[in-house]
């Protein structure tokens, strides 16, 4: 491929977003070949090449610092790709212990011996992976705060994970029955249910009304987010977002 595609053109090809790869260049993870004098953004082969290697890297759950370090020759990726299989080793025998909980619970359902609370619940991860991939975005997206307050959840008892997990279930879902009852997304009572959504953030990060709006539209352009919230309410990730983004417009501003 000779001819520099667009910016869209990238995003049809590779299915990544424009608004994604605007980001990449902002973060310098992949600055396009050249911008015209409108601004757009233009890329050749070696961009692209670059972005399938930003993609496969990302499919092996690293963040955007680590992917770059890695393309520009400061950590190996074969020491990357070794811490990484050290991590899917562990995950294999957590849910190998999980498995294991499941077979029991199904014995003492059908008479067999009953099992202690600890047993009930050995394999099961107290801490929330949505809260994790949300970190971990902020992180990369919006800095410092959001590193500190990452931080300090780690110190978190099973108890406090428990009851943060229990409040941002219930503001998803009083955003979701609003969502469903057709109210719009800047109605007071959406509004009031943000606020939830908000207090519920703050256990992890602190945002600004930018940083904010930005979260919102995270959960509809990254499929992780969406598919967790549509799952909750078809079209309930693009519902969310534009209730955080009147909430910051209202009431952060």
């Amino acid at each position: 491929m000779d001819e520099p595609l667009s910016i869209a053109q990238v995003s049809k090809a590779s299915g990544v977003t424009s608004r994604t790869l605007r980001h990449y260049d902002d973060v310098g993870l992949l600055p396009p070949a050249f911008a015209d004098t409108s601004g757009r953004r233009y890329y050749q082969r070696e961009q692209l090449i670059r972005l399938q290697q930003i993609l496969l890297l990302r499919e092996l759950g690293l963040g955007l610092d680590t992917i770059g370090e890695i393309l520009d020759g400061s950590v190996s990726r074969a020491e990357a790709l070794r811490l990484h299989r050290k991590w899917l080793l562990a995950e294999r025998d957590r849910l190998d212990r999980l498995a294991a909980t499941v077979a029991r619970t199904i014995e003492e359902l059908e008479g067999g011996e009953h099992m202690s609370a600890k047993e009930l619940f050995e394999g099961f991860s107290p801490h929330s992976d949505k809260a994790k991939w949300l970190a971990q975005e902020a992180a990369e997206r919006w800095g410092e705060n959001a590193v500190a307050s990452h931080e300090r959840s780690k110190r978190w008892s099973d108890e406090k994970w428990a009851a943060v997990k229990r409040q941002g279930g219930e503001a998803a879902e009083r955003l979701a029955e609003l969502a469903r009852e057709g109210v719009p997304a800047d109605d007071e009572r959406a509004l009031d249910a943000v606020a939830a959504h908000r207090a519920w953030l703050e256990n992890f990060w602190t945002p600004d009304a930018a940083s904010y709006t930005g979260l919102g539209r995270l959960y509809t352009d990254d499929e992780r987010f969406r598919s967790q919230y549509d799952a909750i309410q078809p079209g309930f990730a693009e519902y969310l977002r534009d209730a955080m983004a009147a909430y910051a417009r209202a009431r952060m501003s």
